[in-house]
């Protein structure tokens, strides 16, 4: 909740850097769509507005879609940043998506996936315009963030089929299982995460930014089932580490499932036991997606090897 609008950030195209910049002034020139916290209440200038010594209603309406009237410049940049970064991505999977035209004889699939990752991009920034709206709605991060996956997944199977045209590991069906019930399991594990940050945000609403020690008091099931849950990806990611090792199946991607597994489970003690260190949250989020990604990609080549196995 960085930014309050969208696409625009407190009515800027480049946000404010200080709460002064948003707090109504006297005799201080604001252009319509600018928006600023009044007596924690926020408002829109409904046109371009001139102030005077007194504060005039008449000129402003106050903000309906939600009201979250806080400034913090961290996360305000932190947002815009987030969406600087979605523009040049859109932009990118454009070029990828032209690109992919001179493969439409060779193989139809490339440029089929190639415009869908680009239309679910489209689809990501209006859900971002939601997520916003809705006052990070639970339901709302849940949708974006399966949204992202479903991105990654498309663009590594693009890559998958650009790459791996030759090579062929050894296929184990159990080994093949496995992987799609971790695929099964991250799944869960994010969207059950996203419930459990939602929780963290409300706590934070409710106690301040800089009390961290009460971000996970009373916690719902979902925090709990979210915690332990971690130990049952663990044994399927093992399990699958060990048959490769055992049957020397050669799906080195493993030894990287299990890194990023370190990753994901130490951020997740650090947040509860140490009050949320700097940089955990995102190095937990960054490590469950791209955790999500190599099982994926270690399954398209299992998955591969069967086929081939099969003729």
């Amino acid at each position: 909740m960085g930014c309050p609008d969208w696409p625009k950030c407190f009515g800027y195209y480049i946000p404010p850097t200080s709460e002064k910049q948003i707090t109504w002034q006297p005799n201080k020139h604001y252009d319509k769509g600018m928006i600023i916290i009044k007596d924690e209440i926020l408002f829109v200038a409904e046109k371009d507005v001139e102030t005077t010594s007194v504060f005039n209603k008449n000129n402003w309406n106050k903000y309906t879609k939600h009201d979250y009237a806080t400034f913090n410049k961290f996360h305000t940049w932190t947002e815009y940043i987030n969406r600087l970064v979605t523009v040049v991505s859109g932009f990118i999977f454009l070029f990828l998506l032209a690109g992919s035209l001179k493969f439409r004889k060779e193989n139809k699939l490339i440029p089929i996936i190639s415009f869908s990752a680009f239309f679910l991009m489209l689809v990501e920034a209006v859900l971002g315009k939601m997520v916003v709206d809705s006052n990070l709605k639970p339901t709302m991060i849940t949708i974006h963030m399966v949204i992202g996956l479903l991105i990654i997944g498309l663009i590594l199977r693009l890559l998958f089929i650009v790459k791996e045209k030759k090579r062929v590991y050894k296929y184990h069906s159990l080994f093949n299982k496995l992987l799609i019930v971790s695929l099964v399991f991250s799944l869960i594990q994010i969207a059950l995460g996203t419930q459990v940050r939602q929780f963290i945000d409300e706590q934070v609403k409710l106690f301040g930014f800089d009390n961290k020690e009460y971000s996970l008091m009373n916690p719902s099931f979902k925090f709990y089932f979210h915690r332990s849950f971690t130990i049952a990806i663990i044994l399927v990611n093992v399990s699958m580490f060990y048959l490769n090792l055992i049957y020397q199946l050669g799906y080195r991607l493993i030894n990287w499932v299990l890194i990023l597994l370190f990753f994901e489970t130490i951020s997740g003690i650090l947040m509860y036991y140490a009050e949320f260190p700097f940089g955990t949250q995102a190095v937990h989020l960054l490590s469950g997606a791209l955790l999500f990604g190599l099982q994926f990609y270690l399954w398209q080549q299992s998955r591969r090897t069967k086929f081939f196995n099969k003729k």
